[in-house]
């Protein structure tokens, strides 16, 4: 594998991730969650033998929801750690947040010009939001990344 440097000698790729499934033991609660803090949709999604939802962000589905078990999930193991989601707005979604009693961790990467914020959904699946080249307001000065933050 190549030595990468700095960011400025990635490669670009045409490959794009085309969405996330997301098992959980509350369909409904996991559903309004994502219609409540992100604006997805839900729209078709084929007859699956099995309950679920696919939610929509424009016309793309991005995220796929469908049953789990309940209980905790071994993050030291091999698993999926979050998923990202690049959106735009950080003051609109961190009143957001606020609104909803959502709690969060931040986390600003100035060297990337990029302002996370890190949530849980109900069943606690780990989603980080991404905010790229969204300068500091006032309302919500830059944060230096400390160990409180879940970084990726």
């Amino acid at each position: 594998m190549e030595d990468v440097d700095n960011m400025d000698t990635v490669r670009k790729s045409p490959i794009k991730l085309d969405h996330a499934t997301l098992r959980t033991s509350d369909l409904e609660g996991t559903r309004n969650f994502l219609e409540a803090v992100l604006d997805l949709t839900p729209g078709y999604r084929p007859a699956f033998p099995f309950p679920g939802y696919w939610l929509y962000a424009d016309s793309e589905p991005i995220v796929h929801i469908i049953p789990g078990r309940g209980g905790r999930v071994d993050r030291s193991g091999e698993t999926i750690d979050h998923v990202g989601f690049r959106l735009s707005g950080y003051d609109r979604y961190r009143d957001k947040l606020t609104t909803l009693g959502i709690r969060c961790s931040l986390m600003d990467l100035t060297e990337l010009d990029e302002r996370r914020i890190f949530i849980r959904t109900p069943t606690g699946v780990l989603l980080e939001l991404v905010f790229r080249g969204e300068p500091a307001s006032t309302a919500y000065p830059i944060q230096h990344p400390s160990s409180d933050a879940e970084a990726s």
